[in-house]
């Protein structure tokens, strides 16, 4: 049996997940809602700020905190993919709400998160909001495959290895 990781750790990563799961499902789905594609997308402004900072705060206890050892079925080569793609993750989940928030800004449309205006990081520029649209449903896409990724690994740990890698995120 491995460790776990602390309650703090536990909170942040689940409250992450489905900060990130909602914003994904409401970002794929808005486009078609024309009746409430304002609504979503004020929630999904909100969301996405919700993540940020959830996300900066992870980080901050993440690399400032050792994790609990691995489960003894994770060799060398797999701990340096699975510590890759955490660093990915954590890139991804830092990148994508600043790219969304810079899209707004570059749209001149005012960037609203918990009933507050935030201010632009970028100037209005067309040209600019395309590029920046691109490269949000790029990350978007991006972070799926890596979700599904990391879902299919624990799944793999927990169904075939029986390890006790899930146990780490959810005792």
């Amino acid at each position: 049996m491995t460790g776990r990781f602390p309650i703090r750790t536990r909170v942040l990563h689940w409250l992450t997940a489905v900060a990130v799961f909602a914003a994904l499902l409401i970002g794929f789905t808005m486009t078609n809602q024309i009746g409430s594609h304002a609504a979503l997308v004020a929630v999904h402004m909100t969301l996405g700020i919700s993540i940020l900072v959830i996300v900066i705060v992870r980080a901050a206890n993440r690399f400032t905190h050792k994790p609990p050892k691995w489960p003894d079925t994770v060799g060398p080569l797999e701990g340096r993919l699975i510590a890759g793609s955490e660093l990915a993750m954590y890139a991804m989940l830092l990148v994508q709400p600043l790219v969304g928030w810079a899209m707004v800004s570059a749209s001149d449309t005012p960037v609203r998160a918990f009933g507050l205006t935030l201010p632009g990081l970028v100037p209005f520029d067309a040209d600019l909001y395309g590029i920046l649209r691109q490269a949000h449903s790029v990350v978007a896409y991006l972070l799926v495959a890596a979700i599904a990724a990391h879902v299919s690994a624990i799944l793999l740990h927990t169904l075939t290895l029986r390890d006790g890698m899930l146990r780490r995120m959810t005792h």
